[in-house]
């Protein structure tokens, strides 16, 4: 395992083919404190519809539960010929920011990148999740490194960013540049904006400001803005001036309007309603549309019951003509402070 790329990296858009998507499957109910029962079934359906257009890699703790798991999913019609069971304990099932991101070589093949994961600077209890790209590289035989900067392991979560596959990234400065919840201490600006260059293969970062409300990770740009195609951005954009994210909002919106390409063409923006505050034991929780997850053959959209559900499923349809939209119930879902995007992490078809 190594610790730097070769020039010429390239970090595949979420749009590109897969190989699988990997879920860690639920088995922590402290992540969904009195309303954990539900949460199996809402990951069967999640495997459900993932598995008719890709392979799903499954993380489970140990063989008893594959074996509980398994009957969960036949139950909900899944072929479990297209799920890949892989033992490994996880503190949490967040692998959009605890798995590996994978980029292509110079020669297009797969590079696992292993960065270190420390539970978004706020918990305690993270060495198995830190641990997990490096069993799944020795589990899959994968070329993986270990990114450093100034001599010291980068912590770097693959929700706090967004690719378009062709030199683009967005992130947010509330995420990434805030003394709270400071992942690398000392680094600024130029030090990240060096970092994905190395790394992923970025020319140009662009940087939005702040996250929504209730998101315990600090400013996760993947509850804000999205790549939706190498030019084009679906937006978060909340309406109701008396809204927390009404401000924040529409500030990154004001940014995205003025962003351009690599070759100074204006991009696409395309707007994306919030839907109605979730709030459940009085927590106001980190519901967006922009948590979207793009599968080979199809889009899965958190829903939360809200007459915005329908707009916001139409306009990712619109943005996806080619692939299948399914709206996932996510109301339980989000009280573990994440949904879809979040909880997934994309493997491309790569040699």
């Amino acid at each position: 395992m190594g610790t730097s790329t070769p020039l010429g990296v390239r970090w595949p858009a979420e749009w590109e083919v897969h190989r699988r998507t990997w879920i860690a499957w639920p088995t922590q109910p402290g992540d969904w404190p009195g309303r954990f029962e539900p949460i199996p079934w809402v990951y069967a359906e999640i495997v459900r519809h993932l598995h008719l257009s890709e392979e799903v890699g499954l993380v489970v703790p140990d063989q008893e539960t594959a074996n509980q798991v398994a009957q969960i999913l036949t139950r909900c019609s899944v072929d479990l010929a297209r799920v890949q069971f892989v033992e490994s304990v996880v503190n949490r099932g967040w692998l959009r920011d605890s798995g590996p991101i994978f980029i292509a070589d110079p020669d297009g093949r797969k590079l696992a990148l292993d960065w270190r994961f420390n539970a978004w600077s706020k918990y305690p209890d993270f060495a198995d999740d830190d641990a997990l790209p490096r069993r799944l590289a020795d589990r899959f035989h994968w070329r993986s490194i270990q990114p450093t900067h100034r001599g010291d392991r980068i912590v770097l979560e693959g929700g706090s960013i967004d690719g378009n596959g062709a030199g683009l990234l967005l992130t947010t400065e509330e995420c990434l540049l805030s003394s709270e919840q400071e992942r690398n201490p000392g680094f600024g600006r130029e030090d990240y904006e060096q970092i994905f260059r190395d790394y992923l293969g970025v020319t140009k970062t662009l940087w939005l400001g702040r996250g929504i409300a209730g998101d315990d990770t600090h400013g996760h740009v993947d509850d804000v803005a999205r790549f939706v195609g190498p030019r084009t951005i679906a937006a978060s954009v909340e309406n109701r001036r008396d809204d927390a994210n009404f401000e924040p909002l529409q500030e990154n919106l004001a940014r995205l309007k003025h962003m351009t390409d690599l070759d100074g063409r204006p991009l696409e923006i395309v707007p994306l309603p919030m839907p109605d505050p979730v709030i459940f034991d009085g927590q106001r929780l980190p519901a967006s549309y922009a948590n979207f997850y793009i599968a080979n053959r199809r889009v899965l959209v958190p829903t939360f019951n809200a007459p915005q559900d329908r707009l916001a499923l139409d306009t990712i349809a619109r943005l996806f003509p080619n692939r299948i939209v399914v709206g996932i119930h996510s109301v339980e879902l989000v009280w573990g402070l994440g949904t879809l995007h979040c909880l997934t992490q994309q493997e491309p078809d790569l040699p």
